[in-house]
């Protein structure tokens, strides 16, 4: 017994991270004194935000969103999409595939041929909501109070957390799609527009979309969000809420909580992935030529449809050069 404790003594001597340890672990803490420290440290820390460089990235999200909005309606009136009645996968065009990769209703069935109808503005941007909460370091959203607080798009209450000027309209994606102008064209002429006019729309529309998902990611750096492992809930801020909600948006039938971890970009601003159609493809996209068949965010092939400059980052998941599958 005395050897072992001479033994300890030593290798606290020649380790003092063992020492510290040790202390570390022998020590009591109170943690009702603790608390309130804790909560004067997370009030204190509210009054660093918002941060005064990040306000006008911020705004800049906020004014790309908006454009990105009227653009895509805009584009639609022109540019038919296809969107499957039993699952989540759109295709640009006015009848869409054949490829075998449709889910059926609640994940019943797969590798199915999709029932195809008219898609429209919520199919290419897929909406994401959040909670609105009235300050980012207010308390966590209990699951009796899920219907005391307002559900807004997840990128505008990013946006207004980093201290962006809102007003009502940004509340709401559609208030976003108006009778006005975009580009200096009327919306409800655009069967009229000439090749150089259309091009300048999707053109602006494709730099709207990479200004706001490359602004989102710098917006998520400074300020955290969250989403769930299981399902599509997100929530903007340090922590999420605790309404009971999980299994809602899948095929699971049971409702519990959610399992939080770190949003990225995708989760806030979906890029909605789709086959893409090349000029060395069929007319009619085949299940046998899956392999060879390129892919692309849905409003990027939109816009290349009406003309714009594809950035090169997409050319290897276009397979811009790739071969045609068989015939």
């Amino acid at each position: 017994m005395a050897l072992r404790k001479k033994l300890c003594q030593d290798m606290n001597l020649m380790d003092p991270l063992n020492t510290i340890c040790w202390r570390h672990f022998s020590s009591k803490v109170d943690l009702k004194k603790l608390r309130p420290m804790i909560l004067k440290r997370i009030e204190n820390r509210a009054k660093d935000y918002p941060l005064p460089r990040m306000i006008p990235v911020a705004q800049e999200v906020l004014n790309a969103r908006a454009i990105l909005y009227q653009g895509i309606s805009t584009l639609l009136k022109i540019f038919p999409i296809s969107a499957c009645k039993f699952c989540p996968e759109v295709h640009i065009g006015e009848k869409g595939h054949l490829i075998k990769t449709c889910w059926g209703y609640r994940r019943r069935t797969k590798n199915h041929v999709h029932e195809w109808i008219s898609g429209g503005l919520n199919d290419i941007l897929v909406p994401v909501e959040t909670y609105h909460l009235e300050n980012k370091f207010q308390g966590i959203i209990k699951h009796h109070q899920r219907f005391d607080f307002e559900r807004v798009p997840a990128v505008v209450e990013l946006c207004w957390q980093a201290g962006a000027y809102m007003h009502e309209d940004s509340l709401n994606s559609g208030a976003l799609i108006t009778n006005g102008v975009f580009g200096g064209t009327d919306v409800h002429k655009i069967e009229s527009l000439s090749p150089n006019d259309l091009n300048l729309i999707a053109n602006g529309t494709l730099r709207a979309w990479e200004t706001l998902r490359f602004g989102v990611q710098k917006l998520l750096m400074v300020y955290p969000a969250k989403v769930c492992k299981y399902c599509s809930e997100v929530h903007v801020g340090p922590s999420g809420h605790k309404a009971r909600l999980c299994g809602v948006f899948k095929y699971e039938s049971w409702r519990g909580a959610h399992f939080w971890k770190k949003a990225e970009v995708d989760d806030l601003v979906p890029p909605k992935i789709v086959w893409r159609w090349r000029p060395q493809d069929p007319a009619l996209l085949l299940d046998e030529g899956r392999d060879y068949y390129g892919h692309a965010p849905a409003v990027v092939d939109l816009c290349s449809k009406a003309g714009a400059n594809i950035p090169t980052k997409y050319f290897c998941m276009m397979k811009v050069d790739g071969l045609s599958g068989p015939l």
